[in-house]
């Protein structure tokens, strides 16, 4: 399906000709892998529904370092690709120094809505609406009155995630306590399931009974520990609840699978500027199948909606950590 898998460095990427110049969309997954059991892995299955939904093909690519980010946008529009397809904020200054060199190449950023070129499709997610749900499940089903958040780069994007999140427990619980935590502050910090266990181990120790990981590939050790110790965890981006059946109270949903998909489908058709996916384009959102279903009572339940409806409706604010660079409801 792929012409290219991985990139090794430039050498490799000479692969990719002027020769092979069809229209294929090119999807460059951000580091941690695109089978990260989360924000890639949801790429991935977005890209792999529209193939197999069309009998398309798609071009790929794991970046393995910084240096390749530049380098696969500039060989994928050389190519012929449209569009190419770039998961995560660390692709936006790439995309400056490219996008205006391929005018005649539509790109999408996936969590960058910032950039001002008129060939780019720029995607951002409410992340915070959908933490503040799922931090309402933690709060009522803790028995502890703690609740725990690791996130993964320490970046404002995750402080959101955690912002929505505090919010939405301390609704339940003005009096909860929330422990919070970063892996790291380098990119590597997605990809570290063993610091997501011991962060883990570390919030138990201070008495967390449920936590919430926003941190790609880590969060496999972070939920993997919660199984392991006996308390509850909550997934992100990808439904995480089939990864430990009946340990997971949760998964914060960020469709980033429809993202992709919608891009695919519209091809070189695609419509770029700048679009918000929250709680009302049903862009985010909370995860319930077979799973879950016996941790999530009916009152849970219940509230969780009527939180959701309120949002959407306006009559209830959740407040962004981008609007001031901090979160009154949770200290980092």
């Amino acid at each position: 399906m792929s012409l290219m898998k991985t990139l090794m460095g430039a050498a490799a990427a000479v692969a990719l000709t002027a020769g092979a110049a069809l229209a294929e969309p090119a999807l460059i997954f951000d580091l941690g892998g695109k089978f990260d059991k989360s924000f890639n892995e949801a790429a991935f299955n977005g890209a792999k529904r529209w193939a197999d939904e069309t009998g398309g093909s798609f071009r790929e690519i794991e970046l393995q370092s910084e240096a390749q980010r530049e380098q696969a946008l500039r060989r994928f529009a050389e190519a012929g690709a449209n569009p190419v397809i770039t998961m995560g904020f660390a692709m936006a200054d790439p995309l400056s120094a490219v996008a205006a060199d391929y005018p005649d190449t539509k790109f999408v950023a996936v969590d960058v809505t910032w950039l001002d070129a008129p060939n780019i499709r720029q995607i951002g997610f409410a992340e915070h609406e959908g933490s503040y749900l799922v931090g309402m499940m933690a709060a009522m089903a803790s028995k502890s009155g703690t609740v725990g958040f690791v996130g993964g780069m320490d970046i404002p994007l995750i402080r959101h995630f955690g912002c929505g999140y505090a919010q939405g427990a301390k609704a339940v619980n003005p009096d909860i306590k929330i422990v919070a935590n970063m892996t790291g502050t380098t990119p590597a910090a997605w990809n570290d399931p063993v610091k997501g266990s011991e962060l883990t181990k570390a919030q138990i120790s201070q008495g967390a009974d449920v936590v919430y990981a926003a941190a790609g590939g880590t969060g496999v050790g972070v939920l993997q520990t919660a199984a392991d110790e006996g308390i509850l965890s909550i997934g992100v981006d990808s439904n995480q609840n089939h990864l430990h059946p009946g340990k997971v109270l949760t998964s914060m949903l960020k469709r980033v699978d429809v993202a992709v998909y919608d891009a695919m489908k519209a091809g070189e058709n695609l419509e770029t500027g700048v679009f918000n996916m929250g709680l009302a384009e049903e862009g985010v959102g909370y995860a319930l199948d077979e799973n879950n279903a016996s941790l999530i009572s009916d009152e849970m339940k219940a509230a969780v909606d009527k939180a959701r409806q309120d949002i959407i409706d306006g009559n209830l604010k959740v407040v962004s950590y981008y609007e001031n660079d901090s979160c009154p409801a949770l200290k980092f």
